[in-house]
């Protein structure tokens, strides 16, 4: 079935525990140091960590109390977006000297499809490889990349030879590079996803392609045909240079747990603000406005609403928010709150220009790699 797909060389570069090492390279006293970016103070939440730190077991999305039990010479830095966005634009620029089919997924890491190329050249591997030495050249920092037959298999052996290294699947290899893979190395299967697999004896890739479509749309809803799909090598979805936004959110953890409604409000009305100058500036609006609330006990919870009308204004987004907010009895004490837009009107067909309320109102192949 591979055989029938489009003729594509696709290569995933991630960046090297990104925001960590553009520290460790601001700042030449933490290199070879375990750091965290994030995390400091009693109810901080890490946001990456440092290749020193992840040998003690820290990393992203870990709290950082947790994270300094596990290793004691943990040093705590803040985030710098700004720097970080400054750094994500040069690595970008590198990328367009090879093709202008890039496909950004976030600041450290993007697709690139470089089956035709501006250099002519015909390895899809060695223009990685050059694209990995300019960066660390020119910038000052290291990349991994994936190169395979399309954005699934790059995506997944980007993560192979991390950090400083890449890894090709060339078009033979991709069947058995993913019967062989472990089931948790698939890109798109969390660690819950993970463990009904293994419930349902699924281990490997060659365990998940023994599965018909049938069994894997009934125990895994609509994702069924996906893991079908791509456990077979086949994932059709094009490096899209112009990835359209879904959503946009703004989100704050308190220093302390928050149990009254009205101390939540002014919170709300910061993050409200945040969102609406988002919007602003990336000059899109939304129509669904949802509540995200984290209580003390870390569950999860939130609450939308859909609106008839596109919207940007802060004070329709902050109205929305309270609603929801008094939608329901909070559960618990709440640790965090966030809000998000989504339903956006860069959706919307290009033909037909959406109204954004502005105020308050009433109401592959043999080729070469």
């Amino acid at each position: 079935m591979i055989n029938t797909l489009p003729i594509r060389k696709i290569i995933h570069v991630d960046m090297d525990a990104f925001y960590a090492s553009v520290a460790q390279m601001d700042d030449p006293t933490l290199k070879g140091k375990a750091i965290a970016v994030g995390g400091g103070g009693t109810r901080g939440v890490i946001s990456a960590a440092s290749y020193e730190a992840r040998k003690f077991g820290v990393k992203s999305a870990m709290s950082g109390r947790l994270a300094i039990k596990l290793c004691p010479e943990l040093i705590f830095v803040k985030t710098n977006f700004a720097r970080y966005t400054e750094i994500s634009k040069q690595v970008r620029k590198i990328f367009y000297d090879y093709t202008d089919l890039v496909e950004p997924l976030s600041l450290d890491e993007a697709y690139l499809d470089v089956t035709e190329n501006k250099k002519g050249n015909p390895s899809a591997s060695l223009i990685a490889e050059e694209i990995r030495t300019r960066i660390f050249n020119d910038v000052g920092l290291t990349a991994s990349a994936g190169i395979s037959i399309n954005k699934f298999i790059a995506k997944v052996a980007s993560d192979y030879n991390k950090p400083n290294g890449q890894k090709t699947v060339n078009p033979e290899e991709v069947i058995p590079f993913l019967e062989d893979l472990d089931i948790r190395k698939f890109y798109g299967v969390g660690k819950v996803t993970a463990e009904k697999m293994y419930q349902k004896g699924i281990f490997t890739g060659k365990d998940l392609k023994s599965k018909s479509l049938e069994y894997l749309d009934k125990h895994f809803g609509k994702s069924g045909r996906f893991y079908y799909n791509v456990v077979r090598g086949i994932h059709t979805s094009e490096v899209k240079p112009n990835r359209i936004r879904k959503s946009l959110a703004a989100e704050r953890t308190f220093s302390k747990n928050l149990s009254s409604e009205i101390f939540m409000l002014e919170k709300l009305d910061h993050i409200a603000e945040e969102v609406s100058k988002r919007l602003h500036k990336s000059n899109v609006a939304g129509k669904t406005i949802t509540l995200k609330i984290k209580y003390s006990d870390f569950t999860l919870q939130t609450r939308s609403k859909t609106l008839p009308y596109f919207i940007n204004n802060k004070n329709i987004i902050l109205d929305t928010a309270k609603d929801l907010l008094y939608q329901d009895k909070l559960n618990n004490s709440v640790r965090l709150l966030g809000i998000s837009l989504s339903n956006l009107n860069t959706e919307t067909s290009k033909t037909k220009k959406a109204k954004v309320i502005e105020k308050p109102i009433s109401v592959q192949l043999k080729f070469e790699f």
